[in-house]
């Protein structure tokens, strides 16, 4: 991926397969297998795999995805960015952060930008979300971010009831 959003505290940049350590980590966390669910990424190879076939395959096939935000000190938090998922008729910002990271405002910053980024450059018009409803931080930073709730829908993957909001 060919640019970095960068804000106040973060560097949000592409994914590559020298960050399959975080991504072990980050899909392995208390937060993602609650609230996202488990993909199944235990090692290097799982990894390189989910890597290949979602972030970096979405960047060749729609100039956008999942990007890694870092602190500009290099640490990596979490992930962040637009997602163009085949249930879903629009594209949908999508964001995980380590549980350390959290309460620090780190979430709405790289959203922010990335929803920025999405609306001016993207050229994107119509942006959702979607969430499980128990998941009370995505449903207060979506709408701190100014998307709005739409209403409820299923999820194709799991059956699982998710709140959709959209900008």
């Amino acid at each position: 991926m060919a640019y970095t959003l960068q804000t106040e505290r973060l560097n949000i940049r592409g994914l590559t397969l020298s960050d399959t350590a975080f991504i072990i980590q980050l899909l392995n966390s208390p937060g993602w297998l609650t609230f996202i669910g488990d993909r199944n990424v235990r090692t290097t190879e799982e990894a390189i795999a989910y890597l290949n076939n979602g972030p970096i395959k979405s960047y060749s096939e729609n100039g956008f995805g999942l990007m890694l935000v870092e602190t500009k000190e290099g640490a990596p938090i979490g992930m962040c960015g637009i997602i163009k998922r085949p249930s879903l008729p629009n594209p949908d910002i999508g964001y995980a952060l380590m549980a350390e990271f959290a309460g620090q405002g780190y979430a709405y910053e790289m959203a922010r930008a990335v929803l920025t980024h999405a609306v001016d450059v993207l050229k994107l018009p119509i942006i959702t979300a979607i969430t499980l409803p128990s998941n009370a931080s995505s449903v207060k930073l979506l709408s701190k971010l100014g998307l709005k709730l739409q209403g409820e829908i299923t999820s194709g993957d799991t059956g699982e009831t998710l709140l959709l909001f959209e900008l």
